[in-house]
């Protein structure tokens, strides 16, 4: 199939990218590049030795996503754009709620001018907010701790909606847990501008000396050792899980996590890290971010039943890769 990508140069979606070519799809990539680079795609070429056809857009602008629409047959879409940080969008809840909000109608509407019923919805586990753990499907979602998460669940229910009034359209929902790592050759990983949100990418700034010592969000949260516990899953499980909700879309909607199945404390994480690099990396505890929950892990069962999907890959490589990519930038 020819799948429409959108914001196919940042981290996940360049490593789905990957995964999607590799399984003998071809893809179609719009990014604005306010958080990613376009030398990304080049890389992602590098990798597969398979051409990328890339469009530097914002889908939030409903003339050049139709203007891509009419330039090339899309069998489906896999929507990646968006704002991301959490703490970000409790301070800017408007630039997310207008970016996050306008670009799944947008991509939504231009899908049914052009009779394209595969969608594949880039979501999160924040939709589930404060919730018991672990996090399944049928829950009822509490996404009020951020905006960020509100911007996932109110697009989850745009896109149940339409197919509900159009019995062709088939969404796949995919709720993220915490991805990390890189892909195996270094050329591609999460290299976010500015300082990162993220805990991965902080770590290894650390240890390569970009930063000088890596804040950890709060010590008291009730947990193994106070820090805060999330699902950490290796972004290449992540997007093999993207090919795999596209290859089974069946028209409806479909929800499923995409997680590992077990926590992992942000102590943890940095133990690990350090151990399978040989690296220290200097830390300081501060103050609890605003809108972060203290654990979050997945019941990740309906994708493995499903999608015949499992994460394959563990902590040791995910912080071996994740390394590897930020020694080579």
């Amino acid at each position: 199939m020819n799948i429409f990508v959108t914001g196919g140069a940042g981290y996940i979606g360049s490593h789905t990218c990957v995964a999607l070519l590799e399984a003998g799809h071809s893809v179609v990539v719009a990014d604005n590049l306010c958080n990613s680079k376009e030398e990304t795609i080049d890389r992602i070429k590098e990798i597969t030795g398979k051409d990328v056809v890339f469009y530097k857009a914002d889908v939030t602008d409903e003339a050049a996503v139709d203007d891509i629409f009419s330039k090339h047959k899309i069998d489906g879409v896999i929507h990646f754009a968006g704002l991301k940080a959490v703490g970000e969008s409790v301070e800017k809840p408007l630039e997310y709620y207008y970016n996050n909000l306008v670009a799944t109608m947008v991509v939504s509407k231009v899908c049914k001018k052009y009779g394209v019923n595969k969608f594949v919805f880039s979501s999160s586990a924040t939709v589930y907010g404060d919730n018991e753990v672990p996090f399944v499907e049928t829950m009822k979602l509490l996404p009020t701790t951020n905006p960020y998460g509100e911007t996932k669940a109110m697009s989850e229910r745009i896109l149940t909606d339409i197919a509900k009034a159009n019995k062709d359209f088939s969404v796949a929902l995919l709720r993220y847990f915490n991805p990390v790592g890189a892909h195996e050759s270094g050329l591609i990983g999460e290299d976010p501008n500015g300082i990162p949100n993220n805990l991965m990418p902080f770590i290894t700034k650390v240890a390569k000396g970009k930063l000088n010592k890596l804040r950890v969000f709060g010590n008291d949260y009730p947990t193994v050792d106070g820090t805060g516990v999330r699902d950490f899953i290796h972004v290449m499980d992540l997007a093999e899980g993207h090919v795999a909700a596209l290859d089974k879309l069946t028209a409806g909607v479909h929800i499923y996590n995409l997680g590992t199945g077990q926590g992992t404390s942000v102590l943890q994480l940095l133990d690990a890290f350090e151990r399978a690099n040989n690296i220290k990396v200097p830390y300081e505890i501060v103050d609890r971010r605003p809108g972060d929950i203290a654990t979050c892990y997945a019941d990740a069962t309906k994708a493995r039943i499903e999608l015949n999907w499992v994460a394959k890959r563990g902590i040791f490589e995910m912080c071996r890769d994740a390394w590897n990519f930020e020694k080579n930038q």
